[in-house]
Formats: C-alpha cells, sequence, structure tokens
C-alpha cells in the first residue's frame, strides 16, 4: 500500500482549531492568573508530557516494522500535537500584555478584569467576567475583551443605559453591580 494513503497530512495540523484567532496587531491582553496558567500549561507539554511521548515512539520505533506500529503511528501523531500546541502557547505568550484587574478595585467603571452585574429590559439579571482570549472560560461566566457583551459594556459605569446588539435584536441593559478582584498585600 501506497504509505500517501496511510499517512496524515501534518498541513491539517497547523492551526490550533480552538483558539480565537487575534486580528492582526490587536492587543492580546490577559490577567496575570490567565498568564501563569498558559505558561504553566507550556512547561508542563515541554517538561513532562512531550519526554513521555518521544520515549514512547523511541521505543516503538525500535520495533522494527513503522507502517504497521499503532505506538509509532499515534505517538507521532500525539508529538505532532503537542508540538503544535507548545507552537501556540509560546506565540500567545509573546504577545501577550498583562493586565492587573486590581488596579482598578473599587472603581465603578467597567475596565478588562471586571466582573459586571447587569440586567436586561426583561428584568433577566446576568453576571459576567471579563477577560483575555485565550483565558475564558464560558461555564464560569467569563467573557473575552472582544466579544459583543464585553464590547459594549466596557467603559460603561454603574447604573449606565446601554444598547446590546444581539443576533435577536437589541436590548436595553442596565449596569447594575462592577466589582474588581482586590489588590495582593504586599
Amino acid at each position: 500500500m501506497n504509505k500517501a494513503f496511510v499517512r496524515e497530512s501534518e498541513e491539517a495540523d497547523e492551526e490550533e482549531p480552538t483558539a480565537l484567532a487575534l486580528v492582526p496587531g490587536a492587543r492580546n491582553y490577559i490577567t496575570p492568573a490567565g498568564y501563569q496558567r498558559i505558561h504553566a500549561e507550556l512547561l508542563d507539554l515541554i517538561d513532562n508530557e512531550r519526554p513521555k511521548v518521544v520515549e514512547i515512539v523511541h521505543w516503538a520505533a525500535s520495533n522494527g516494522d513503522r507502517s504497521e506500529n499503532g505506538d509509532y503511528i499515534y505517538g507521532k501523531k500525539r508529538l505532532r500535537e503537542i508540538d503544535r500546541r507548545i507552537r501556540f502557547l509560546s506565540k500567545r505568550l509573546e504577545i501577550a500584555e498583562i493586565v492587573e484587574p486590581s488596579v482598578h478595585h473599587g472603581s465603578d467603571q467597567v475596565f478588562f478584569g471586571a466582573t459586571v452585574r447587569y440586567m436586561d429590559d426583561g428584568g433577566l439579571e446576568r453576571t459576567v467576567t471579563i477577560l483575555g482570549v485565550d483565558e475564558v472560560d464560558s461555564s464560569q461566566g467569563q467573557v473575552s475583551w472582544v466579544s459583543p457583551i464585553a464590547r459594549t459594556l466596557l467603559k460603561a459605569r454603574l447604573g449606565d443605559m446601554l444598547r446590546l446588539v444581539t443576533p435577536a435584536g437589541v436590548v436595553q441593559i442596565e449596569v447594575t453591580d462592577v466589582q474588581y478582584p482586590a489588590p495582593l498585600a504586599p
């Protein structure tokens, strides 16, 4: 059988599928905690995960016929995934701009890192935390600073009435609370 039909395309693995692409020249804001989490993932991949997979691939390659060696084939695939993730995280950390949200502690204006509670014109109250593109977890009520809700809320103040454009139409929202993490004691 021709290897062209067996090998997976490495070109298809070039982009990180779960990443939100940044517009060229756009800033990549991130909180210190988000930076540390991404940096820890990068170090774990480099120091722990990659060496383990390299060892498995080396062992599998020493067993002989690589064309039907599952450990070798899947190990090489996993190695490509790890290397792609390492490249992605390295690039993101290079362009990251760390912003400390606690500098706005006590402010009633919405900036990056704020936890904002707002109420829509239907009386539904929601709370979101505005974070960087690479650190959001929507299940935790976190939104990227480039999301439509964050763009609407940024620079607003407590009590402001805003117009949020949604696929269902324009919704009036009111900022009911703005919180920032407390500064760390020296």
